[in-house]
């Protein structure tokens, strides 16, 4: 090393230092922390004691059946949110981009308000829609005249995601929609005249043109609603009530709260809620590798 970089060391560790310091007491602490904590059975009831138990946390998470139906719940939240918000709202990006519609301003911050709402009160907004007694049912009841008809999808495990995906379509769309228009705008139009010039049809130019330019912003755009997707908390959690509502709905972090938060008393189960996020965590950067090899794959 020469002396000139001797010298500035000093000065690096000063800039470098104090971001590296928050980097691995509130991220890299926390993460292995739980990861060594998974591989204990370590119960706050018992004063803090604990021993190694190997992959014990794991294999009980592999044979529970609650986890089993939290991932596939999860993994439909991901589906949703990879095959619906985001393609939805690059299309609507590319209307707004084009012009293709009226009031053009109007039609975007409608689009992109639910956002700036609270996810909480969105779920109890959307929970009392479907309700059995909410506005959906009452719709179903007047348009069938049947006075019993009752919108009863949040009672079943089969059918609880549809009216969820609803509500996560009609949250995110118009996050993705933002990213995708901006990165429009950046696009040169000769481009697209060049394109036109050429006899291309509105659907070749946003197949040929727009989608391979803004390859970068749907990897990007992916990796968010997946990473997203799997930690998603707050809008199941108040979308659907106590009990069987919950259950049928339950999600990795749902399941992960209840089996450390709620049931810590029993043995294991603080370890055990370590083991579900660790998981999480691998999940989401499994799917996150499998989309970035997929766009690899596809020269984009």
């Amino acid at each position: 090393m020469k002396k000139r970089d001797i010298k500035a060391l000093p000065a690096f560790f000063a800039l470098v230092g104090p971001a590296l310091i928050i980097y691995l007491f509130i991220i890299a602490y926390p993460i292995g922390y739980s990861v060594v904590l998974s591989f204990s059975d370590f119960n706050p009831n018992r004063g803090g004691k604990w021993n190694f138990v190997g992959l014990l946390q794991y294999k009980t998470m592999f044979a529970d059946p609650n986890f089993w139906h939290a991932l596939k719940n999860n993994l439909i939240v991901v589906a949703v949110s990879v095959f619906g918000q985001i393609p939805i709202g690059f299309v609507l990006a590319y209307i707004l981009y084009r012009k293709l519609v009226k009031a053009a301003n109007f039609f975007q911050t409608t689009v992109f308000l639910p956002h700036f709402l609270s996810t909480i009160v969105i779920g109890i907004l959307w929970r009392r829609m479907f309700e059995a007694d909410g506005p959906v049912s009452r719709l179903i009841q007047l348009s069938t005249g049947d006075p019993s008809a009752q919108f009863d999808l949040m009672l079943y495990s089969n059918t609880v995601m549809i009216p969820i995906a609803f509500a996560l379509i009609w949250i995110y769309t118009g996050l993705y929609m933002i990213i995708f228009l901006a990165n429009l705008q950046k696009i040169n139009d000769n481009l697209i005249e060049a394109a036109k010039i050429d006899g291309a049809s509105e659907p070749q130019i946003f197949f040929k043109v727009i989608v391979p330019m803004l390859a970068g912003t749907i990897l990007v755009s992916v990796i968010l609603a997946i990473a997203g997707s799997l930690r998603g908390f707050d809008l199941i959690f108040s979308i659907t009530t106590q009990g069987l509502q919950r259950t049928n709905a339950m999600v990795l972090p749902i399941f992960m709260y209840q089996t450390a938060f709620q049931n810590y008393s029993n043995e294991m189960r603080f370890a055990y809620g370590a083991a579900i996020s660790n998981v999480i965590v691998l999940i989401s950067l499994i799917l996150i590798a499998i989309s970035k090899l997929m766009s690899r794959k596809t020269d984009y």
